[in-house]
């Protein structure tokens, strides 16, 4: 964390000072805004925090509750997740209090007496090492809490309007701020009475019963598994040896999904209630939750539960559906206008908890439309950067519930229906890339460009996450992974690996001559789209990683682009420059070629560009399709 680059910071450090409509944010939430959220979930919140590195964006997030959440339903946070929990800012203190879950564990009915389960077989969580991040468990309301921690500490002073619940909307193409929004007060002393609120843009995260949704005429379109399943947090005191491991458990009499939760007692337990009639009209959703636990029991035979507390229960039947537009733009007009309304998580896709996917994906939906919007709104970018939100994320949404009617109708399966005994962990091990979040991959856009030059770092897909690496940190020989200083501030990231030729201690190297004209050309973004009198890396954080260990690499020799000035007195940014560890080559890791590359990385974390040193032109004919000169 770097901080005192504006003067001695003795407080905490991420509270970063208020900007723009950060100073002197009014509580009551005013008549027009820029972008209007309606829902604090994963999604909603993701959207805010992000924003609220946009101090020129009046953002403001609307909840129909009186305050925070208490209990959240989702709870499995995958890698992907801990990545973008990393740019936000709280990974590692939400690692600190989450239950990390490193196997799974599969039970089945015991050969010689199927009354009876035994442990089959146990898989390691991430046996090939898709991340660096572990695959956690813990309370959706905790995620929330650290989102909105960041979007209160950051230049736009962002916190949840809570008491408000969202009615209508109507786009009337009219005026400045052309979306009208009527809200209901659900608390206070106003409670009941509706107001107006304005605004340019508005952000649909309200849940699978999305009233945003329905408002802009999408269609949630989809089928019931006529499955249902009882699913509670229990604290209980049982001789079951693997309370504490990930399992899956089929036995004769039916199948439970066991996550173990954060604290070091609670437990999740998904419990097969059986197929549910057409004609059930919603029926066994009256389960009683003594009727739940009595069928944990006899799943779990010979083992026993005695449940002493459960914080939350339910009864779902499992559904799949997916909206067929994430904004309000009409299918057969698409390109026609500019979307001005917007949905995301819950609100677009809905399927079974099991794979833990809803909270994960959503995360990347709010994160995806939060930048494009502040984007937007600061001028950056044309307005058509926001027609790539549902184009990038239907797809995501489409490929995610085939992968969970996959998975939910093998955990759904008697022991007798499988084709092997192993299927149902050879599949675990065999998606596991899928569900842990890294299987997305953005098809060529306005700002995905196409993959020519893919050979010159094929670790680094085009479209695809941007996967760390380790690297040493030249100024003090530190290790990093070189992803993890990839925040969400809403900026670019460029970075160059250098040639052989190009470690400091020579002018002539292709590094070289690259950062000179990304520092002196006319066509250079760096030039072109940094705002007069702005720091140099304001909207593009420009990096370098050497071939060679941080030893030889002389710092005076390093161009002067990659040790940009900043802050009122103009200190210099030592943690730009980077060399290779030679334990973990990341030119070797990440298949870069030796002749050196530039990768080109969104805000959110995805593979925009790779270049080859000398293709100056093609980077800034890229920039100049989406970013507008400022």
């Amino acid at each position: 964390m770097q901080f005192h680059h504006y003067g001695y910071v003795s407080g905490d450090p991420r509270v970063q000072p208020a900007a723009g409509v950060g100073i002197d944010r009014p509580d009551e939430l005013p008549d027009q805004v820029d972008v209007l959220i309606v829902g604090s979930g994963p999604a909603g919140m993701v959207a805010a925090a992000q924003l609220a590195q946009f101090p020129g964006v009046r953002t403001r997030i609307v909840e129909r509750r009186g305050g925070r959440l208490e209990i959240g339903q989702a709870d499995g946070i995958q890698a992907r997740s801990v990545e973008t929990f990393q740019a936000f800012g709280f990974a590692e203190r939400i690692t600190a209090e989450a239950y990390r879950i490193t196997e799974m564990a599969f039970w089945k009915p015991d050969p010689d007496d199927r009354s009876r389960i035994v442990r089959a077989a146990r898989t390691v969580d991430d046996p090939t090492g898709i991340s660096e991040f572990p695959h956690l468990i813990v309370n959706q309301a905790r995620v929330l809490d650290y989102f909105a921690e960041f979007a209160a500490n950051s230049p736009a002073r962002i916190r949840p309007d809570y008491g408000y619940e969202f009615r209508t909307l109507a786009v009337t193409g009219e005026g400045e701020y052309p979306v009208a929004v009527t809200l209901v007060h659900t608390t206070g002393e106003h409670q009941g009475e509706e107001r107006i609120v304005r605004a340019k843009y508005v952000v649909g995260a309200d849940g699978a019963r999305s009233a945003v949704r329905d408002a802009i005429g999408a269609k949630h379109l989809g089928v019931k598994a006529f499955h249902a399943w009882g699913v509670m947090d229990t604290l209980a005191v049982t001789d079951f040896p693997d309370i504490r491991t990930k399992c899956s458990i089929q036995s004769e009499a039916g199948n439970i999904l066991l996550i173990p939760r954060e604290g070091g007692y609670l437990f999740r337990m998904y419990v097969d209630l059986g197929e549910v009639p057409p004609d059930d009209h919603g029926a066994v959703r009256q389960t009683s939750l003594e009727q739940v636990i009595a069928k944990a029991n006899e799943i779990l035979h010979p083992y026993t539960l005695d449940v002493r507390n459960v914080a939350w229960h339910s009864v779902y039947e499992v559904g799949h559906r997916l909206t067929d537009r994430f904004d309000d733009v009409p299918v057969d007009h698409e390109g026609g206008r500019a979307p001005r309304v917007f949905i995301t998580g819950d609100a677009c896709h809905t399927h079974s908890a099991k794979a833990g996917q809803g909270m994960n994906v959503s995360i990347q939906d709010g994160w995806n439309i939060g930048w494009k919007l502040g984007y937007v709104l600061d001028g950056r970018s044309p307005e058509r950067l926001l027609e790539t939100y549902h184009a990038e994320r239907h797809v995501v949404a489409k490929d995610l519930i085939d992968f969970d009617r996959e998975w939910s109708t093998l955990m759904a399966k008697k022991p007798e229906e499988f084709d092997s005994p192993s299927e149902l962990e050879d599949f675990y091990v065999r998606t596991a890339e899928f569900p842990a979040g890294f299987m997305t991959q953005y098809a060529p856009s306005m700002i995905i460009a196409e993959a020519t030059y893919q050979e010159l770092a094929t670790g680094f897909p085009v479209g695809k996450r941007f996967k760390s690496a380790p690297v040493e940190r030249v100024a003090d020989g530190n290790p990093v992974h070189v992803g993890h200083h990839h925040r969400a501030d809403g900026r670019w990231r460029i970075y160059a690996f250098a040639d052989p030729a190009g470690s400091g201690t020579s002018d002539a190297s292709a590094l070289a001559e690259w950062a000179k004209w990304l520092a002196e050309a006319s066509d250079s973004p760096l030039l072109a789209f940094t705002p007069e009198g702005a720091e140099l890396d304001s909207v593009f954080d420009v990096k370098v990683v050497y071939q060679q260990d941080h030893t030889a690499v002389d710092l005076g020799k390093v161009p002067d682009v990659f040790l940009p000035r900043t802050g009122p007195f103009g200190l210099i940014d030592y943690e730009k420059v980077y060399a290779t560890d030679p334990r973990n080559d990341i030119f070797e890791l990440r298949g870069i070629d030796r002749g050196g590359a530039v990768v080109v990385v969104r805000p959110d974390h995805y593979v925009a560009n790779v270049l080859p040193l000398g293709a100056t032109g093609e980077l800034a004919d890229y920039f100049r399709g989406l970013l507008l000169p400022r």
